[in-house]
């Protein structure tokens, strides 16, 4: 067998790491993949055929490029997927939980950015659902859910989008600043919490690395609309509000694109 590494300068996020291995999904010969995403690397173990490797993973257009390849005589690492998937179900359900809450708070204070925060947190609860079928649903499984996430995705944001125009042009009454960052509050725990149980695994496996990058993220997001709402307060304008969830909208509007191409 050969361990070869490839540089993927694109790959930037959990999509593009699926992309890959839906990319070499159907070749017998990679044995194992190990990706580091902030890197941006793969190592690959494989049994030949680098120049099919390599071609599948070019036909990506992520930029890639062989860093190192050479014999590999050692025994072929072994994921602890059981503690894994109960990590990854652990913060699903977080992630899904305050989905529920920030949405139905979002519309009770008219807050766009509570709105695109819960969808950010949606968005994250599909991505975590896809890193759980990585470990051992099989490849057509898994395209189907990430078209079916990707589209809702994708129409949660344009519908996103919309409202935002909407609310800057009209007379709409101001967000409720201390709803906002009360609920902000909340999820800034939750997601706190779900941080420090990926933290307890010592596991290096890509979906564990995902989900602490997506989770980072989600406290930066909600640290965010507490500004906004910060200000809203201090403002009396609604602009704050607008701003954070054109800036999360588009968060979303991004992740749902790369998880569209995913199924193809």
């Amino acid at each position: 067998m050969e361990k070869t590494l490839f540089h993927i300068k694109e790959m930037d996020c959990p999509a593009e790491e699926q992309m890959v291995r839906m990319k070499l999904a159907d070749f017998p010969a990679v044995k194992n993949l190990a990706f580091d995403l902030t890197a941006r690397t793969v190592a690959i173990i494989h049994d030949g055929e680098l120049e099919r490797i390599t071609a599948a993973i070019n036909s990506l257009n992520f930029g890639a490029s062989v860093t190192t390849t050479g014999a590999y005589t050692k025994a072929l690492p072994q994921d602890n997927d059981t503690a894994n998937k109960k990590l990854l179900w652990a913060v699903l359900i977080i992630n899904f939980s305050m989905f529920a809450i920030g949405l139905t708070s979002g519309f009770i204070a008219r807050s766009m950015g509570l709105v695109a925060d819960s969808l950010d947190e949606l968005a994250d609860a599909f991505v975590y659902g896809l890193s759980i079928y990585a470990i051992t649903g099989t490849l057509i499984v898994k395209k189907r859910i990430a078209c079916i996430s990707g589209i809702l995705q994708l129409l949660l944001a344009i519908a996103g989008f919309v409202e935002v125009i909407r609310r800057f042009i009209g007379q709409e009454i101001l967000p409720n600043p201390i709803i906002m960052m009360a609920i902000s509050v909340v999820a800034l725990i939750a997601n706190t919490a779900s941080l420090l149980l990926l933290n307890k695994t010592k596991g290096q496996e890509i979906n564990i690395k995902a989900s602490k990058i997506f989770t980072s993220n989600d406290v930066i997001v909600n640290i965010g609309v507490i500004a906004a709402g910060v200000l809203v307060l201090l403002l009396g304008s609604k602009i704050p509000d607008l701003v954070i969830g054109a800036v999360v909208f588009t968060v979303v509007l991004r992740g749902s694109i790369s998880i569209i191409k995913l199924s193809k």
